[in-house]
């Protein structure tokens, strides 16, 4: 059997998307940076979005049954350091950057890559991980293609894809 050291030490060699996972509901709004977000399916179009039981937001999230994805571009690093940071509150988190919201009300980082608001369809348990299964409703996108994206790789940020402008 594989020990979590070792399987942290080899997904430190997978290269992932930086996103920012966000909600909002009667409790307030509430968000965690993530690295484990993927498509499921594109029909219809659904993510998946791994949380850990640990998180102080994660009752939040099952209880509002909505989120969204905001996913990173390169200037971000110091929002998914807020975002990760234990010694921040849910509103201060928000405040380091502009949000906006499409359908279900989630907060949308307003100059994200993508963002992918959604519904929580299905719940899953795994180990110290909730798996959730997410129909998008809606998606706002970019208007500036010359942004990179941030993304985590060896244990630390990188930028990829910065277009150079001559």
């Amino acid at each position: 059997m594989v020990d979590a050291t070792q399987f942290k030490n080899a997904m430190s060699s997978l290269t992932s998307a930086v996103s920012i996972i966000t909600t909002a509901g009667t409790a307030g709004r509430h968000g965690f940076t993530a690295s484990a977000v993927c498509s499921v399916t594109d029909t219809p179009p659904t993510l998946l979005v791994c949380m850990n039981q640990s998180s102080r937001s994660h009752a939040h999230f099952l209880a509002h049954q909505k989120l969204a994805v905001n996913v990173l571009a390169s200037q971000h690093e110091a929002l998914s350091n807020a975002f990760a940071s234990s010694q921040l509150s849910s509103e201060q988190r928000f405040a380091f950057a502009e949000w906006t919201t499409l359908s279900t009300e989630s907060p949308i980082l307003k100059d994200a890559l993508v963002s992918f608001d959604c519904e929580i369809e299905q719940i899953h348990n795994v180990g110290t991980h909730t798996i959730l299964i997410c129909p998008i409703v809606a998606i706002q996108q970019n208007q500036h293609p010359s942004d990179g994206a941030l993304v985590y790789f060896n244990r630390a940020y990188h930028q990829v894809g910065e277009v150079e402008l001559a």
